[in-house]
């Protein structure tokens, strides 16, 4: 096979993934897969710069390159950031410059709980809620209240575990960390001292991995706050549980019982089989005060267990409610099949539904499920399934296709200026020469403009 070109497209504009500034959602990688090289070989273009689409760009690149960087400066390999894909350019174009084009967006939407009260003030998405003090552009301006004593984070998962972590860890701690100079300042004055993390079913059927939670067990200067009922039955379980979902368990146990230092000043815990009903809001109706609760049973065992209203009602008073049950994707353009349902791109294996040469990876393949690794074997999954199809000859190659090239001249017609990965670079050692000055890893700039400053300069 002739070497493979890759274009990748980050979708967006400017924005930060994980922890760095990435100039986003129109990601563009050429690249080559292997045999000898040529300039009209196979060209693929991947649609979105996180983990999904460097993850299959580094499989494309057939495992010569083993980081985000390497593969972004790999000679085969072009990325374009700062560009809106559906928006700038459409995918029929993206499809007519290339013989394969790789859909790794991931999930920008928020689930929405679908209760009374939701879009009050002093409730927020873990989505944002992580934006805020991860340093998304688009979050800047969330300014939560932290002057409550008590928050509620619906949904049991790592990313509800990480924002209870912030909620709750010690400022010393979190210096030494990236978070934005503005949430650390709004967090040094807060006045949470508990966290109640919420989950409709039970201890067997949560959904964070040992990680997360030993993060938790271990945070200083907290007490683990949980409810004995909540574990009836529990111990009988473990003999027939997987080891990983033992050893999960037994550590959640073992927190439940030691329960921690008594002399903590503050404490988290889970609170299993409930479910969020309405959310209570003041006096004068403007703003959270509370949540309501139904409390659950649970109908079957395992992982397929379904929880059952039982009637009785809970209420928990709150000042910061924080819903994370999930995100999801969004479409991308009209011309890309969507299942509104589940919120991801039909497909098979990767392969998008009745569109040949039009390929899905990560979150928008298969939910915001799992943890980087997943993302990881699921990318390279794809990437290996586009390489068959080529090499069974279900895309025709024998057309030479323009790629970046057409692309990035189409752009300029519009008006859409580029970022390229050595502008990003640029972006990159200006938030860490700030963060340098302050002590921290990173200070991240938070402003699109100034990033694109930065850029093109």
């Amino acid at each position: 096979m002739k070497m493979m070109r890759m274009i990748n497209l980050v979708r967006g504009s400017v924005m930060k993934i994980h922890g760095l500034s990435r100039a986003s959602r129109c990601l563009a990688a050429e690249g080559g897969v292997r045999g000898l090289s040529s300039s009209s070989g196979p060209r693929v273009c991947i649609v979105g710069g996180g983990p999904a689409g460097f993850y299959t760009a580094q499989q494309l690149l057939k495992n010569v390159i083993n980081t985000f960087t390497q593969t972004a400066q790999h000679e085969r390999c072009s990325f374009h950031g700062n560009v809106n894909v559906g928006k700038d350019v459409t995918i029929d174009e993206l499809r007519q410059a290339y013989h394969a084009v790789v859909l790794s967006y991931g999930a920008e939407g928020n689930r929405s709980m679908g209760i009374s009260g939701e879009d009050l003030p002093g409730v927020f998405s873990a989505k944002d809620f992580v934006g805020w003090y991860n340093g998304l552009p688009s979050n800047k301006e969330l300014r939560p209240d932290l002057s409550c004593e008590t928050a509620v984070i619906l949904g049991q998962g790592n990313v509800a575990l990480d924002v209870a972590r912030i909620l709750l860890a010690p400022v010393e701690m979190l210096k030494e960390t990236d978070i934005t100079q503005n949430a650390l300042e709004a967090l040094a004055g807060s006045k949470v001292r508990r966290v109640l993390i919420v989950g409709r079913r039970g201890p067997l059927q949560i959904a964070c991995t040992i990680k997360e939670l030993r993060e938790m067990v271990n945070l200083p200067n907290t007490r683990a706050d949980m409810l004995p009922a909540d574990f009836e039955g529990i111990a009988e379980a473990l003999k027939d549980l997987p080891r990983p979902r033992k050893r999960l368990t037994e550590l959640m146990m073992k927190a439940a019982k030691e329960g921690g230092d008594d002399k903590a000043e503050k404490c988290w815990g889970f609170r299993f089989f409930r479910s969020p009903v309405e959310v209570i809001a003041g006096a004068d109706g403007k703003r959270a005060t509370g949540i309501r609760l139904a409390l659950n049973k649970l109908e079957g065992s395992g992982e397929s267990a379904r929880a059952e209203v039982t009637g009785q009602l809970e209420d928990v008073d709150c000042g910061l409610i924080i819903s994370s049950i999930g995100y999801k994707s969004i479409p991308i353009d009209p011309a890309v099949p969507f299942d509104p349902r589940r919120a991801i791109v039909p497909n098979e294996m990767g392969r998008v539904q009745d569109t040949a040469g039009l390929y899905c990876s990560g979150w928008v393949k298969r939910g915001p499920t799992g943890v980087i690794a997943t993302t990881m074997n699921d990318s390279f999954d794809t990437a290996r399934v586009l390489i068959q199809d080529m090499e069974a000859g279900k895309l025709d190659l024998s057309v030479n296709k323009p790629g970046a090239q057409a692309i990035t001249a189409l752009l300029q017609t519009r008006g859409v200026r580029t970022v390229l990965f050595s502008h990003w670079e640029k972006i990159n050692a200006e938030e860490e020469k700030r963060g340098k000055f302050l002590g921290k890893p990173r200070e991240k700039l938070l402003d699109v403009d100034e990033m694109l400053k930065i850029a093109w300069s």
